[in-house]
């Protein structure tokens, strides 16, 4: 329902209950095969006709969704309309090492509005809870809602998705299992849920971006950290634990420099944010880059974005930085590609906005190393949803998670 008002026999055709199939008593069932594939919901939903209407029936009562008129006639009885309530709200937060996002959807997804600012998660989590409430705060006295219906919430590092709590964060101290989504739910007075960050941007692209006709993808976010989404069937694979997708923390060199987690070598190690700035600084300061050099006595620091430009300008050790990181990001990938086989490739995240040079690299080694069945139709792309792909994914985490309960 999250594409407009569908009627309930429309909705009984996507069932897998044979006696679900047509308007009403006496209508005829639509030739086999006439409901799938359907675009909006590939798999046919593993339930009743009679438990379909009693669903129906508990979202109109809990005021998740309304009656809309009654649909055109397919030979019998007409059927009414059901839709998505126009008063739902969900809350979408994105939590970054540097930045909180927190936007408002209505219940089909779309954004009412978006608010964010710069924030630093090792100031912990009681500051930066705050910043969200603050955030969710000016929303409300914008009159984008009175009443949450869920929130869903992403974290820069590990979660215990059962448990709603991050576990030994690397780059969030003081956040080691801290209740964050009872916190939030208690605050903003409605169910909330917690994930990866990486989890929820790739459930944004599954709702909003390149991947929504894909059932079988991999979300690599390169910003402050790495990592994974993976999405299986169209759903979220997150392991037993939750850990699915940390790729991160996978070791490219025997001996190389310390990670935020205490081991040495991994990929994080050598092109996440601090990293890439690490060695720009390096390079500003050894004279191989005139640019950076200039870039760092103006601004006592270097980003990602400083790197992106010097590249743009020709500095040939601004594009050798970008190729090598893409290097090491296209090694694990190839792995992982020929481990998974999925059908896209969407690259995300801060340190992505280097752009073509990065993802020309991490193709060529790609499609180099993995075999050309992994790889033939295997597009590896940018994404386009840019700040957005993390809290719409975190507003689609929440509202399945309403809708299905």
């Amino acid at each position: 329902m999250r594409d407009g008002p569908r009627s309930r026999a429309e909705l009984a055709d996507l069932t897998t209950d044979p006696a679900a199939a047509g308007t009403s008593a006496g209508s005829p069932a639509p030739p086999a095969g006439a409901a799938y594939p359907h675009p909006a919901y590939p798999h046919p939903w593993p339930m009743s006709r009679s438990k379909l209407n009693a669903s129906l029936n508990r979202l109109v009562g809990l005021g998740l969704a309304e009656t809309d008129g009654l649909a055109a006639s397919r030979g019998g009885r007409r059927s009414g309309l059901v839709r998505v309530s126009r008063d739902t709200r969900f809350a979408g937060i994105d939590i970054g090492a540097t930045s909180v996002d927190v936007a408002v959807t209505d219940g089909e997804l779309r954004v009412l509005g978006h608010v964010s600012e710069p924030c630093d998660i090792r100031f912990g989590p009681a500051h930066v809870l705050d910043r969200v409430l603050v955030l969710a705060g000016k929303l409300r006295e914008q009159g984008v809602f009175t009443q949450l219906h869920g929130a869903g919430i992403g974290v820069p590092g590990p979660v215990s998705f059962a448990e709603g709590v991050p576990v030994v964060p690397p780059i969030m101290p003081g956040w080691d299992r801290y209740p964050m989504r009872e916190m939030v739910s208690q605050e903003l007075r409605c169910p909330a849920m917690l994930d990866n960050d990486v989890n929820i941007m790739a459930l944004g692209e599954l709702h909003a971006g390149l991947a929504r006709q894909v059932g079988d993808f991999l979300l690599v976010k390169i910003g402050t950290g790495i990592g994974c989404g993976i999405v299986v069937d169209g759903k979220i694979y997150r392991g037993v634990s939750g850990s699915a997708g940390d790729i991160g923390h996978i070791r490219v060199d025997e001996v190389g420099p310390v990670c935020a987690c205490g081991n040495t070598g991994c990929l994080e190690a050598y092109f996440s944010g601090a990293a890439l700035s690490r060695q720009a600084q390096a390079a500003a300061r050894s004279g191989a880059s005139p640019y950076l050099a200039e870039r760092l006595a103006a601004t006592g620091t270097l980003s990602a974005e400083d790197v992106s430009a010097a590249a743009a300008q020709g500095d040939s050790a601004a594009v050798q930085l970008i190729r090598d990181g893409g290097r090491r990001v296209g090694q694990v990938l190839a792995g992982l590609v020929s481990f998974f086989n999925p059908g896209l490739v969407i690259i995300a995240g801060g340190v992505a906005r280097l752009g073509h040079v990065l993802l020309a690299e991490i193709r060529s080694v790609v499609y180099r190393r993995s075999l050309p069945l992994a790889t033939g139709n295997l597009p590896i792309v940018l994404s386009e949803l840019n700040d957005t792909a993390g809290v719409v994914g975190a507003a689609r985490l929440i509202s399945d998670h309403v809708y299905s309960v």
